[in-house]
């Protein structure tokens, strides 16, 4: 979800004149004074989504017979949540506006999600029918769905891990939603949404993996992402 040039505008220094001027500083060959270098935030923003999206599907899919989700709040306040809305801000300063829309969407996905299950937010608390619980949830599910299909849309000319990655994710999203609206067959389209979770975690390890891979300088092998050619502009 990175961009290739991360850069952030520093301010120019002031001029003044003197009778012995200070010597000219002199900067690294191909480098502005007037601009630094910025890490890559998208591997810490496909790690945050990747890792709580990973814990909560093994929870839906009832790994090892746990039935509670509470566990993953720690993590998607931190990690799924804080984590990532940093990475998503410093998108921004990037100039990648999809990197930045992504991970700020998500990072307050997990912040959203972990105040259901506190108990003194009283979100579960003012449901006392378990019907309409699971239809407000269902609702809230759908609604990111909706919002991951836009993103798989602009992945499109990306690279194929995005495309790939936002794919599964609007089909978890999906199933997930749907297993909160079906009375007859609810915890089977959860556990189905569950498998297609830990699927997304574990290309968005990799995307994460192969971004942080990318520099040549500083890694022994690189991981393809299925780069789709840009359309050139006339």
């Amino acid at each position: 979800m990175s961009a290739h040039s991360h850069i952030e505008k520093i301010d120019k220094e002031p001029e003044f004149v003197t009778a012995n001027p200070p010597p000219p500083v002199v900067y690294p060959a191909g480098q502005s004074p007037y601009y630094r270098k910025l890490g890559d935030p998208g591997p810490l923003g496909l790690y945050g989504f990747a890792s709580t999206t990973f814990i909560l599907s093994m929870y839906n899919v009832n790994a090892r017979g746990i039935m509670n989700p509470n566990v993953v709040v720690g993590m998607a306040l931190f990690v799924g949540g804080l984590a990532q809305f940093v990475a998503g801000m410093w998108e921004f300063a990037t100039a990648n506006t999809f990197g930045a829309t992504a991970f700020t969407m998500y990072g307050g996905f997990w912040m959203s999600f972990a105040t259901i299950f506190i108990p003194s937010s009283g979100v579960l608390a003012a449901y006392t029918d378990e019907s309409e619980l699971n239809s407000a949830l269902g609702i809230y599910l759908f609604t990111w769905m909706i919002v991951t299909f836009l993103l798989f849309v602009a992945s499109l000319r990306r690279n194929m891990g995005l495309v790939v990655l936002f794919f599964f994710l609007t089909i978890t999203f999906a199933l997930l939603g749907a297993g909160k609206f079906s009375t007859a067959h609810g915890v089977t389209i959860t556990k189905a949404g569950g498998a297609f979770g830990i699927i997304t975690a574990m290309v968005a390890f990799y995307v994460g993996t192969a971004e942080m891979l990318d520099d040549r300088r500083n890694s022994w092998f690189v991981l393809p992402l299925g780069q789709i050619p840009k359309r050139e502009m006339v």
